[in-house]
């Protein structure tokens, strides 16, 4: 699995990525330091990068689109150093793994505590 760490995510959290495993980047790596939202999204669907954010715009226009992809991890929890923020996103890598390479959008308030929508959403899915 490939994550795509958005601007808001500290660049640090990329190396404990890598160790566990994961092919990581950072957005700015990309080239994407001031990218708006929808050429994020495009870069990870042609990509093939789950995308990980503090925004909560990547999940609407996600929504809104009706596309299956890219997967999209929203942290609401802000002010995450590195380190804890990596061992947040792995514990919800382990919990939802399956559904994320499939697509989906999971919204994490915690490590226990999370919601995970299926992509794509349809109109009675929302909501």
């Amino acid at each position: 699995m490939k994550l795509l760490l958005d601007m808001g995510c500290p660049r640090g959290a990329v190396r404990p990525l890598k160790e566990a495993g994961f092919e990581s980047a950072h957005a700015a790596e990309l080239g994407l330091e001031i990218a708006e939202d929808i050429r994020i999204l495009e870069a990870a669907r042609q990509g093939g990068w789950t995308l990980l954010t503090l925004d909560a715009d990547f999940h609407a226009i996600l929504a809104l689109s009706g596309e299956n992809s890219p997967s999209v991890i929203r942290v609401r929890q802000e002010g995450l150093r590195a380190p804890e923020l990596a061992a947040l996103l792995l514990e919800v890598l382990r919990r939802c793994r399956q559904a994320l390479e499939r697509g989906a959008l999971v919204s994490v308030r915690s490590a226990s505590r999370l919601r995970l929508r299926l992509l794509p959403i349809t109109p009675h899915r929302r909501g």
